[in-house]
Parts: C-alpha cells; sequence; structure tokens
C-alpha cells in the first residue's frame, strides 16, 4: 500500500530543486487532509565518488524515505533517476514550493494508480501473460510459447506497457524475429538490446535498462 508521505528535493530557497544539486530530501506527511514536514536529511550527491558512491547513497536516500515512493525533483536524469526508478518510485518533475504542489501530486498518484489496478484487472481477465522475474530485477518470457498457445495476442499486448513502465534491470525476450516496436522503444528509453540466434526459428532478445549499468 502506498504511504501516505512524498519526498521532495528542495533547494535553500525552499523550492524544489534537481537531484544532481546539493539540497535536501524532505519528507512530507498527509494527516487528515493536510501536509506536513515529518522529517530530512542533507542531499549531497558528488560525482567524483564514481558510481559506485552514488549508488550508496541513494541506497541511504531510499532507505531515509522508508515506504514513500513518491518523489518531487525539480528535475531528474542520469544515474540517480534510474536508482529511483529501480526502486519503483514514482518521479514527478514540478518546480515550486510544496504547498502549492503536494496536494495536486498526491491525487494525481491516485489516479494514475486506479488506472493500473483497471488495466491490470482487465489484463488478468483476458488471461494475457505478463514476464517472470527470475531473479530480482531479471525478468523473462517466451513470446514463442505465448503466441503458439494465443495466436490472437500480439507481442505489443503482451510486453509494451512492461517495456515502457521500465521496473526492470534485464528482460529476456525468446520470440521467432525481433519486433520492429521493441526496437523502436530501446532506443527512445536508452535501452541496450542484443540479440542471439538460438535456432533458425528462435532468437533471443535482451533489454538491459541504464540502471543496471
Amino acid at each position: 500500500m502506498m504511504a501516505d508521505e512524498i519526498a521532495v528535493v528542495l533547494g535553500e530557497n525552499g523550492s524544489s530543486s534537481s537531484l544532481n544539486e546539493p539540497g535536501m530530501i524532505v519528507v512530507f506527511a498527509r494527516t487528515k487532509g493536510s501536509w506536513k514536514k515529518d522529517r530530512e536529511m542533507p542531499l549531497v550527491l558528488d560525482p567524483a565518488q564514481g558510481m559506485k558512491g552514488m549508488r550508496e547513497k541513494m541506497a541511504g536516500i531510499i532507505e531515509f524515505m522508508r515506504s514513500s515512493r513518491i518523489v518531487v525533483t525539480s528535475s531528474a536524469s542520469g544515474a540517480p533517476y534510474f536508482e529511483l526508478e529501480k526502486a519503483r518510485c514514482a518521479i514527478w518533475e514540478i518546480s515550486g514550493k510544496p504547498q502549492d504542489f503536494l496536494s495536486q501530486v498526491w491525487a494525481d498518484e491516485e489516479k494514475e494508480m486506479a488506472k493500473e489496478r483497471t488495466s491490470l484487472q482487465k489484463r488478468e481477465g483476458s488471461g494475457i501473460p505478463v514476464p517472470l522475474e527470475k531473479t530480482p530485477g531479471t525478468f523473462y518470457i517466451s513470446i514463442k510459447e505465448v503466441q503458439g498457445k494465443r495466436p490472437d495476442i500480439s507481442s505489443k499486448q503482451v510486453l509494451q506497457q512492461f517495456i515502457q513502465k521500465g521496473g526492470f534491470l534485464i528482460l529476456d525476450i525468446i520470440c521467432t524475429h525481433v519486433p520492429p516496436w521493441i526496437e523502436v522503444e530501446a532506443e527512445r528509453r536508452g535501452y541496450t538490446l542484443e540479440t542471439e540466434m538460438v535456432d533458425n526459428e528462435t532468437t533471443r532478445v535482451r533489454l538491459t535498462t541504464s540502471a543496471s549499468k
């Protein structure tokens, strides 16, 4: 269940700031419809610490956030963004003071969750398979096997929403050929795409997100 909390990256002026700038991570909690500051911690991501140091720092931030999985920042990119995505955080890019956007972000996030629940119910009702998580962050699905049993189901129906959401590190797909739309999505989202011919009728496609690098 989503906690009634929103984490905001704040600069010295009290407005939302970038993850890549020194500031504070402030978690606001909703109590009886109003938002109050619950806890805060300094945010300093030093590129000189390297990728390992940055990931350790982001792990500390995510631990500090506890069950809060909504993050507001003025801009998010690069490794910090992907670490938050890996932790299944909803990231909102908004400029301004927290009191001006917290309630709206919460309302919009509730709408998004309602849409996801409806979409999941429809998918479950239609019997469309989803990728299986073999190890943490690594997923697998055989489109070849799915379409062998259900020729009426397209690769897009099975995978497009999953790939667009990006909640994985590695996705292995077994298919008869590489669907062109997957190549487009991979390029658009900066995923690494690797292919391997298993035999004359089988191709293995591996998508790797930037968060795993």
